[in-house]
């Protein structure tokens, strides 16, 4: 099917997967972790290990740690165990922690305590948005420079912008997987999933660039140029026109058509890759591997599916007939 023929059916299936992906965010909203949030995390190991709901009542009410929460787990040797995530506890909070947890099953023992005070939590989800946002900003330059003076029926800057868009579809859709798995599993949103979203966001815009970078050349290689000097104050200035020898439909849609083996073996590869981190990692990578396979997924889409349908959407809106031969003009 092409795409860029279809592009209303691929551009009306993105808006429903980016307002569904807003509702999910919105409705039920992001678990942070104590990276962000502060707080401690305390994950106590057993050879046998008793209910979750014992853990609780010890944890919550004997304790008195209002707002605690228990989830299970599995220890870096393949025990079973609980990780407890309460606020930030003092030394004496924390020995009676791991007194009253450990006994409560067989060869009970800590695995592991982080502890992260709120400060510092908050510097960390600030630094992860200014993160996220250089990223975005360092893209639109690179893409508005590296297609400059092209002369397309459209500005450079407009690639820029749409491979903003795009990233936009790539990261809301694993952040709402991320909201379904708190809500489901109790999965919460760490350090590891920023840098999810960080590597998405690099893999996305590669591959979304190729297919830029591909229509650029057909653009430069089906295109005859026409110039005309003049002399103005006794400078010579050149007044040059290029006139498209194809639709830009069809150079747009040659371009996806080339790229597309590319994009989708790259794409496989990397997924293949993802499944078998999940299923053969340890739990501390299942659930980067697991948002990372959504945004792959999302951006092997977008890229395809999204980009340049979306360039073309764009140029037939601002008025342009993308089903003729085009002239464009710089100087």
């Amino acid at each position: 099917m092409n795409v860029i023929t279809h592009r209303t059916i691929f551009l009306s299936v993105a808006a429903v997967s980016v307002a569904v992906s807003i509702g999910i965010i919105s409705f039920f909203g992001l678990r942070f972790g104590i990276d962000f949030t502060g707080g401690s995390l305390t994950e106590v190991s057993f050879a046998v290990a008793p209910d979750q709901a014992a853990i609780t009542s010890v944890v919550v009410d004997e304790l008195g740690l209002a707002g605690a929460s228990v989830r299970a787990s599995v220890d870096e040797a393949g025990r079973d165990a609980y990780l407890i995530r309460t606020r930030d506890l003092n030394e004496s909070e924390r020995v009676g922690l791991a007194a009253a947890v450990t006994n409560l099953g067989a060869e009970g023992e800590i695995s592991r305590f982080t502890s992260i005070g709120p400060v510092i939590g908050q510097e960390l989800r600030d630094k992860a948005v200014w993160a996220i946002g250089a990223v975005l900003l360092v893209i639109v330059l690179y893409v508005a420079y590296a297609f400059a003076g092209i002369g397309t029926p459209v500005r450079s800057w407009t690639y820029g912008g749409v491979t903003i868009l795009v990233l936009v579809h790539d990261i809301l859709v694993p952040t709402a997987v991320m909201a379904l798995l708190g809500v489901f599993l109790g999965v919460e949103a760490d350090v590891l999933f920023i840098m999810a979203l960080l590597a998405v966001l690099g893999y996305s815009v590669n591959d979304t660039i190729v297919i830029f970078d591909r229509v650029r050349e057909q653009l430069v290689a089906n295109r005859t140029e026409h110039r005309i000097e003049r002399e103005e104050a006794g400078i010579v200035m050149a007044d040059v026109t290029y006139t498209l020898d194809k639709p830009y439909t069809e150079l747009v849609a040659a371009a996806v058509s080339q790229s597309m083996a590319r994009s989708i073996n790259t794409s496989l590869t990397t997924m293949v890759s993802l499944v078998a981190l999940y299923f053969i990692g340890g739990d501390v990578t299942k659930t980067f591997a697991l948002v990372l396979l959504a945004g792959v997924i999302a951006g092997t889409y977008s890229s395809i599916c999204i980009a340049s349908p979306l360039v073309v959407a764009y140029a037939k809106w601002r008025g342009v007939d993308v089903d003729s031969v085009q002239t464009t003009k710089t100087i």
